[in-house]
């Protein structure tokens, strides 16, 4: 599936895909961190009005997923995750850029991220697209020390504004169609 075209769809709400990706997410991080050092969405939160969750398919199959939420001054990534089967294909390079041109599209000019210390490959993902690390930030302020323990807070200016249902990216030589599953009237829909 390498050589195939990858698609990443917008998804309004949580679909079998969606549930699966951060369940093995969650299944992942749990054997890593203990609950009180995880700090991601649950599925339901995914997709309240202030986030957007997208999906990357490749050949039909859901192969990574990713929300953003949206704060008053910075957006914060959410939720990253690609299948082992699936990763060293760029798909979380080619998820990170959308949700770079989401953020852009909404005027938000900083993107923030937690992960954990034990997370070398997205560490490694992260740096390479230009995050930093920062310090602690919203509602990990009041959040007790040994629940951030383990956390890694990170932030990246956003680049200036592009529409992502406009956007069509080449990773690793692999055109990357990017839309947002946005019905004629507007509305945005899952893809069936």
């Amino acid at each position: 599936m390498t050589g195939s075209p990858l698609l990443i769809e917008r998804v309004a709400e949580p679909s079998a895909d969606a549930r699966a990706l951060v369940g093995e997410l969650e299944a992942a991080l749990a054997a890593e961190y203990p609950p009180a050092q995880r700090h991601g969405y649950a599925i339901e939160a995914l997709f309240e009005p202030a986030v957007q969750f997208f999906i990357a398919r490749r050949e039909g199959r859901a192969v990574g997923c990713c929300g953003v939420a949206f704060f008053d001054d910075f957006a914060e990534l959410k939720r990253m995750f690609v299948r082992d089967d699936a990763r060293g294909e760029g798909i979380a390079d080619a998820l990170l850029v959308h949700v770079e041109s989401a953020v852009a599209a909404r005027g938000v000019r900083l993107l923030r991220l937690e992960t954990g210390v034990r997370q070398f490959a997205a560490l490694h993902v992260y740096e390479r697209a230009g995050f930093v690390r920062t310090d602690v930030f919203g509602s990990y302020r009041t959040m007790s020390a040994s629940s951030i323990a383990t956390s890694v807070f990170m932030e990246k200016r956003a680049p200036s504004a592009a529409s992502p249902a406009d956007v069509t990216q080449f990773v690793g030589g692999v055109p990357c169609r990017m839309r947002s599953n946005r019905a004629a009237d507007g509305r945005v829909g899952s893809l069936r």
